[in-house]
């Protein structure tokens, strides 16, 4: 039997509403380069990834000032507007080269401070996983549910069972493409990729990972985001 290959995805066609800037995040530069060439190139150099297919956004004219872009391994398609819209049109994209046995990664563009080590974590406790599964870490803080108002406390919330979802998440390719398939179907509106899989009554696993692993969604997130790469060690393959 042929061994599954893995294939990277990375949506960035989204326009960075909240980061009040001329240009969308995965273009705003941390250490003086691209967002996309960070986490493009550390993923890229951590893992042995065997393609990588970047969802863009069809009036994108950043792109081709990368370095991403010269890279042979990293191909481009016309992204939606909506994430899992644009995981849809990357696994569109790679259909003819991967299989349905494939594994498939999806990364946010957003998340430069992902750690190679949780990446091949995640591949090897999943290798042999019937669903898939996504990197995550058990939340901590205390969480308050609030009132119909808005801003009083109905509650407090039981966090015993709580994580928060990161990247990447790991799914069969041809099983994954079908679960977005179906949520488009269905008119469902999903913020991941582990949401389409219980969609289609999947349970996917789930994988601790580094609490570093942070999202740039605000402006302040970019100082936060260059101090944790400071202290990230440049990945190798291996």
């Amino acid at each position: 039997m042929t061994k599954p290959r893995n294939w990277l995805v990375v949506p960035a066609a989204g326009i960075g509403q909240r980061m009040n800037s001329d240009c969308p995040k995965q273009y705003l530069r941390i250490h003086d380069r691209f967002i996309v060439d960070i986490v493009l190139s550390r993923l890229l150099g951590g893992v042995p990834f065997d393609g990588c297919m970047v969802a863009l956004h069809r009036e994108d004219r950043w792109w081709p000032t990368t370095t991403s872009h010269r890279d042979p391994r990293v191909q481009v398609c016309d992204g939606a507007a909506e994430r899992h819209l644009s995981v849809l049109a990357a696994l569109r994209a790679l259909a003819a080269q991967a299989s349905d046995e494939d594994w498939v990664l999806v990364h946010d563009v957003a998340r430069p401070c992902i750690a190679c080590e949780d990446v091949r974590k995640l591949m090897t406790t999943l290798e042999s996983d019937p669903v898939g599964g996504l990197l995550a870490t058990p939340v901590t803080d205390t969480l308050k549910r609030a009132g119909m108002d808005g801003d009083g406390v109905s509650e407090t919330v039981d966090r015993s069972r709580l994580w928060r979802a990161l990247t990447p998440q790991m799914f069969r390719f041809g099983a994954l493409k079908a679960a977005i398939e179906s949520v488009v179907r269905g008119g469902v509106s999903i913020t991941d990729d582990a949401s389409a899989m219980e969609y289609t009554g999947a349970m996917p696993r789930l994988v601790e990972g580094r609490s570093d692993n942070i999202k740039i969604t605000v402006p302040s997130d970019l100082t936060l985001a260059g101090f944790l790469l400071g202290r990230l060690p440049d990945e190798q393959a291996s």
